[in-house]
């Protein structure tokens, strides 16, 4: 039987994965917590709009479709105190709140460290704003929230396709999936329940450049979509899918089995 053996958040767009053992699936769709903040573009702090729902495209902010060096930092959010920490390596970057001053700390320590980076010419003249308030789920790559699924059976594929190595943390997914064969999930359709869930499958998640970058040295030692094309004969670099819960959201926990219903 199919079961859940992973969970993350994001907290910031872009950056570190949160493993948690459970996850807060809201009625919206979104999970809580997951990319409540966001590195955005000066000009770009305001949510543009696509089918009457607000809309943050991220080729507008940091993110690792563009910024692959933001893999390297390993970045933590504090629920409570809403303080934020980076770090590269063992060196502490910056740890600040998100008040204005901290906010301004915050960018100024991540602007100098993509300006010193390999990403620096994507960089805008104007510089980055931290938008978010840390609590509201909002910065995802679609308009409409969705939970992010893949089945690691559907990674380990990959990683014997290629040299580097490719681990479920470079598809960013919310919940990984162990006990279905590779590319499985790809097939689920109508209706699946997680745990005590009832969610609707939407579609396949098409793939962008986030997932050549390596998760731990930021650097793009795969030309996975490439792979994804022409090792697994796909016309759209494809891997998991997105789905919806059917009424309410819940509770998704590590060890819950998946089932169609």
């Amino acid at each position: 039987m199919p079961h859940v053996t992973a969970l993350y958040r994001y907290p910031v767009k872009g950056f570190t994965p949160e493993p948690r053992r459970e996850l807060t699936v809201q009625a919206d769709g979104r999970i809580m917590g997951d990319r409540v903040l966001a590195f955005r573009f000066t000009g770009d702090v305001e949510p543009r709009e696509q089918d009457g729902l607000d809309y943050w495209p991220k080729s507008q902010g940091l993110a690792l479709m563009d910024f692959p060096s933001l893999a390297r930092l390993r970045l933590r959010l504090d629920d409570e105190t809403l303080r934020i920490s980076i770090h590269d390596g063992d060196t502490e970057l910056v740890e600040a709140g998100l008040d204005d001053a901290g906010r301004a700390e915050l960018e100024r320590a991540v602007l100098a460290f993509v300006a010193a980076s390999s990403d620096a010419r994507r960089l805008p003249a104007d510089g980055v704003r931290l938008v978010g308030d840390g609590r509201t789920s909002r910065f995802q790559d679609r308009p409409r929230g969705y939970v992010s699924l893949h089945g690691s059976a559907s990674v380990a594929a990959v990683d014997v396709a290629v040299d580097a190595p490719v681990d479920d943390r470079r598809f960013r997914s919310n919940v990984v999936v162990t006990g279905a064969a590779p590319w499985d999930e790809l097939a689920w359709t109508g209706r699946v329940r997680i745990g005590a869930i009832e969610f609707e499958v939407q579609r396949p998640i098409g793939r962008c450049a986030a997932i050549m970058a390596n998760p731990d040295t930021g650097v793009r030692d795969a030309r996975l979509l490439r792979v994804l094309t022409t090792e697994f004969d796909q016309n759209e670099a494809t891997l998991g899918i997105l789905l919806l819960p059917v009424d309410g959201g819940g509770t998704v926990r590590v060890g819950d089995e998946i089932a169609p219903v």
